[in-house]
């Protein structure tokens, strides 16, 4: 992956945890950067950025605290989205990010091609959000 995209991914990803850019703003840096997505693994705590033409680049991100439930709570997951889609006064990615994990989220794939996230946890059970219009 070249340099350019590499730091795009990169200020993307800080975004994200430090609260500088919105979810869509950030998809849509991706996307006009040619990302078609990418995934958020708690269990390595990295992220990994994916361009329409294959190539990916993963990245480390912040340790969020707390450990990954066992039991995948769907409906706690959705809860979450709603959550962080109302961006309230109390709402961080980080705080997302450790209340998924103690949902039994151990991760999720974000598509734009698809215009949805799937979230999965430990037992491979899946909860699906597709993209507001």
């Amino acid at each position: 992956m070249d340099a350019e995209r590499t730091a795009i991914a990169e200020t993307c990803l800080h975004a994200a945890h430090n609260g500088s850019l919105s979810f869509p703003e950030i998809v849509g840096r991706l996307i006009t950067a040619g990302f078609e997505g990418y995934a958020v693994d708690y269990r390595r705590n990295t992220q990994t950025f994916y361009l329409t033409e294959g190539d990916s680049v993963v990245l480390d991100m912040p340790q969020a605290p707390g450990s990954i439930g066992i039991t995948f709570d769907a409906g706690e997951v959705e809860r979450l989205v709603r959550w962080a889609q109302a961006n309230p006064a109390d709402y961080s990615y980080s705080a997302f990010s450790e209340k998924a994990k103690v949902a039994g989220c151990a991760g999720y794939l974000v598509s734009f091609i698809g215009r949805r996230v799937v979230y999965c946890g430990r037992t491979a059970e899946t909860h699906v959000e597709h993209f507001p219009s």
